[in-house]
């Protein structure tokens, strides 16, 4: 159909209309832009357009309707598709609480300023940023394997609220792919898990159009992807061409009617669809077509050659009487059962409006532990899965689990009716992620999206395999927990491979995650209250195999002062130290050991906790002068772990203990003695400060 036709195309015309509408745009705004993605666009339009119209629950009225069926473009890079739907099916913004604002997600301006600073349209879709994107979805894999973490909420979701004649979560989740997020090792992980799970309610559209940044896909990518996703345990449907609308709705079809394992489709598509010299080709991934080959393009379309960023007449009608009419009906029939739910079951009710709002539960808190001095004392790992348990009984959407470590990082949720969530019996909430640790962290990024608390665990070490997931919950401002342990050399025997050095100070260098290393089990309470509360960051709690002592509170200050990221511990007996010894974590004993120890020489000594760099960077000025007076020169840092940071705390004349070289294999303690963690080191180090 041409676009100039004054005549109201109906039908097919229509949808063909509206199909080259969303190219057209795309192509207009990455050439406005000079930059981005315009041939996958161009060959999803027909993909994406069937999706909406026809099967995706979504009210363009209401983006954060919590029923909503999700849709994540895991090949973020295609972007302009997606703010495309976002502008024809005129979404409605909201802000970053989720409260609804009168604008639309997406205006006509913001398409013509894709990728320029301030925009809603960023170069990849950005959570929170922009309504209507579920997640953000950069580096290839991270979006399918979100799409994962959400399908298990929606799971989880249904099997906990969901009563006879009230099916309140039923939602479906769709996430596009290419063949790069398909040869990312995180989406093949979280594949796995998914066919494991039997996640019926999720469906993965894979653009299989041969076609890389490099060149043609084969030169890297030759396996049969359909086979693989089989053996995963996948339904996987086929369409051999993206423009046959009817095989489209057949594919939908088929994943609506499976209901016993997730479904794979593939759509072979023509990456940069209509242009003469680029279809098919790698210059149509990443880069703009050009002025010339647009012009061309558009007159295949039957559009205007010369105009840009057209939207013809009929089709802001057309999606609105589709998606717009029957996702609005769907949402006020949702509303209508959710307030005779609440009626019913107000206590549901209102733990669900609760998680929305990321509110915790009046009396949450009631059973957390307070634990009693002890000189042998326990590993942080042991009191953090204490009180992890306790949490949990508090907070009923706590869910999480470990890659397989169980175990021996203490996540195991374990009171009456805690329960294991596998395929069939989705209301447990020990989840169990097996070997697969960016996997999990991706999934549990996705669990965050869909409001449920998740947490997941394993050795501080494989935090190398879960930062890129880590990273992303922190650009999005979600609050997924990861708890870590095996926190140091002193883990021993297992050597260096599992030892970890610089991942405390690589993590610390991320913005917008809190990271706590808690130094006995008491300041283990106060930090899981940090987290707890915490409603736009992700935390990081890192935690010993080898046991802590407890300090006795009346001897030693409060554990409260985690909250501040650092306190003081011990004191000079006149507030007035010569030497101030500070550390984290399992070395925080150490300092209070040395402190003692100066104590009988008649040094004054201040010991400093610090669980958290980053809360204590936050607090007053006169607050921090408090903790390390500028005038105390004397400092000595101590933490098995790299160096790197401690000289924003100990100054130009402090010492800091710490490890310059990767750990070994023995005994914990002679690799105390042989990296110089030790009370004799820290007493030694401080004299030396002190110029004595």
């Amino acid at each position: 159909m041409v676009a100039t036709e004054q005549t109201l195309a109906t039908g097919k015309q229509l949808e063909t209309l509206c199909i080259n509408t969303i190219r057209t745009l795309a192509m207009d705004a990455v050439q406005q832009a000079n930059s981005g993605h315009p041939g996958a666009p161009m060959g999803l339009a027909p993909v994406t357009y069937s999706l909406w119209q026809q099967f995706l629950r979504y009210d363009p009225e209401n983006p954060t309707w919590p029923n909503r069926d999700r849709f994540i473009l895991s090949n973020g890079h295609a972007s302009m598709l997606l703010y495309a739907m976002l502008y024809l099916s005129q979404v409605r913004g909201v802000n970053p609480e989720g409260e609804r604002l009168g604008e639309f997600a997406v205006s006509m301006d913001d398409l013509k300023h894709f990728r320029q600073l301030d925009s809603k349209t960023p170069g990849h879709p950005e959570y929170r940023w922009t309504a209507g994107v579920e997640t953000t979805t950069g580096p290839l894999g991270q979006g399918v394997s979100n799409s994962v973490g959400v399908a298990i909420a929606g799971k989880w979701l249904g099997a906990h609220f969901n009563q006879p004649g009230f099916e309140i979560f039923d939602y479906n989740v769709y996430a596009m792919c290419g063949d790069g997020d398909l040869m990312e090792g995180v989406a093949s992980e979280a594949a796995s898990l998914a066919g494991h799970l039997k996640l019926s309610n999720l469906c993965w559209i894979y653009d299989e159009n041969h076609v890389t940044l490099d060149g043609l896909a084969n030169v890297s990518f030759t396996e049969d992807v359909g086979k693989r996703f089989e053996a995963y345990g996948w339904n996987v449907e086929h369409v051999t061409d993206a423009n046959d609308l009817n095989a489209l709705a057949q594919a939908f079809s088929g994943f609506a009617k499976t209901n016993d394992r997730p479904t794979l489709i593939r759509v072979n598509s023509h990456i940069g669809y209509g242009s003469p010299h680029k279809q098919d080709t790698s210059a149509a991934h990443g880069e703009p077509l050009g002025e010339e080959e647009v012009r061309l393009v558009k007159k295949f379309y039957g559009w205007p050659e010369d105009a840009k960023f057209l939207v013809p007449e009929g089709v802001l009608d057309n999606f609105k009487n589709g998606i717009g009419k029957r996702g609005g009906a769907l949402r006020q029939k949702w509303e209508t059962l959710f307030a005779d739910y609440g009626k019913k079951h107000p206590d549901l009710a209102n733990q669900i409006k609760q998680m929305q709002l990321r509110e915790l539960p009046d009396g949450w808190d009631k059973k957390l532990p307070t634990f009693p001095a002890d000189a042998k004392g326990m590993a942080t790992r042991e009191s953090s899965g204490n009180v992890l348990n306790a949490v949990a009984e508090g907070v009923p959407w706590l869910v999480g689990g470990s890659a397989d470590l169980a175990g021996s990082d203490r996540t195991r949720l374990k009171f009456a009716g805690a329960g294991d969530f596998q395929a069939g019996s989705y209301g447990g909430r020990n989840l169990h992620f097996g070997v697969r640790e960016h996997a999990m962290a991706a999934a549990l990024n996705g669990m965050a999206v869909s409001k449920v608390r998740p947490f997941g665990g394993t050795f501080f070490n494989f935090s190398d395999y879960m930062k890129p997931a880590i990273r992303l919950a922190a650009l999005m401002e979600i609050p997924t927990i990861f708890i870590f342990t095996h926190d140091s050399i002193g883990l021993g025997e297992d050597g260096p491979t599992h030892q970890p050095i610089e991942q405390l100070a690589g993590l610390r260098a991320m913005p917008g995650l809190m990271l706590l290393r808690p130094g006995d089990a008491n300041e283990v309470v106060e930090a899981w209250k940090v987290i707890m509360k915490l409603q736009h960051e992700p935390a990081v709690i890192v935690l010993s195999r080898q046991a802590v002592p407890t300090f006795d509170r009346s001897k030693y200050g409060a554990a409260s002062g985690v909250a501040q990221g650092a306190y003081i511990l011990a004191d000079a007996p006149d507030g007035k130290p010569e030497v101030i010894l500070m550390g984290t974590g399992t070395e925080v004993s150490l300092c209070v050991s040395a402190y003692e120890q100066l104590k009988t020489e008649g040094v004054k000594a201040r010991v400093v906790s610090i669980p958290s760099w980053n809360l204590f960077d936050h607090q007053s000025d006169g607050y921090k002068a408090k903790v390390l007076p500028p005038d105390v020169k004397a400092r000595v840092a101590v933490e098995q772990a790299a160096t790197l940071g401690w000289s924003q705390y100990v100054g130009p004349t402090g010492i800091v203990i710490g490890m310059r070289r990767f750990g070994a294999s023995a005994p914990i303690k002679d690799l105390q003695k042989k990296f110089g963690f030790t009370t004799e080191s820290v007493v030694a180090a401080a004299r030396k400060a002190m110029g004595k």
